[in-house]
């Protein structure tokens, strides 16, 4: 049997597979963080249809001049090029599932870790600061889409300051942590970037950064 036909066969188990192992993978990551396994699996299927809900919340207008060719019909683009002024629009909007029940979630962190111990948020805060920081960095516009960012680099670096940072409460601050770093560094520090990008619809924990924030989060979580 040629190798191709093996490669299809094995793109296709793995296309089958990805999504248990994704839902395994959330279910024992919200597991670690106060979460009961009723509610864990509400939470990990609000977040997945959640994502496809986006809620608007500004529009920006702004006017390009693009290079029009009203005789290219003619098969004659060559001649006469006309500057013609266009409108364009991005609408700003928050996604639910990437977004919204994330930080929900994350704020329930942080409310047990005030409980434990005062200080525990003074470590938290500087997780969040420095995979912000991180995240900043490695996050880029890209017309068309948005805000991209590579999914694996916010859930290593929360993880990471986690076990360094908070050895004992690891678990809830990779979370946080690994929220707060993709919605505040990707997304909301790079919003004049959105503003330039040529894109209809910039949602703020959707698209190029949902699985930046939710990924991020249950991931460093279960690592951590």
């Amino acid at each position: 049997m040629p190798i191709t036909v093996w490669l299809s066969f094995l793109a296709l188990a793995l296309l089958l597979v990805f999504p248990l192992l994704f839902g395994e993978l959330m279910l024992a990551g919200l597991g670690k963080l106060h979460v009961s396994s009723e509610g864990a699996a509400l939470l990990m299927v609000s977040i997945i249809l959640g994502g496809f809900i986006n809620i608007p919340i500004r529009r920006y207008v702004r006017h390009e001049e693009v290079i029009m060719h009203p005789l290219a019909v003619f098969g004659l683009s060559g001649y006469w090029p006309q500057l013609r002024r266009v409108r364009r629009e991005t609408i700003i909007a928050v996604n639910v599932g990437g977004c919204l029940i994330p930080t929900a979630l994350a704020l329930y962190e942080l409310v047990h870790l005030a409980e434990s111990a005062w200080p525990i948020l003074a470590v938290t805060a500087l997780a969040c600061t420095l995979n912000a920081f991180v995240c900043y960095l490695v996050a880029r516009p890209v017309p068309g889409i948005g805000i991209v960012m590579p999914g694996f680099v916010s859930p290593i670096v929360a993880a990471g300051l986690a076990v360094l940072l908070a050895p004992d409460q690891a678990a809830p601050v990779a979370y946080v942590a690994g929220v707060a770093g993709p919605l505040i560094g990707a997304d909301l520090l790079h919003l004049g970037d959105i503003r330039k990008t040529a894109v209809g619809l910039a949602s703020i924990g959707g698209a190029g950064t949902f699985d930046g924030i939710v990924l991020s989060g249950i991931v460093a979580a279960y690592l951590a």
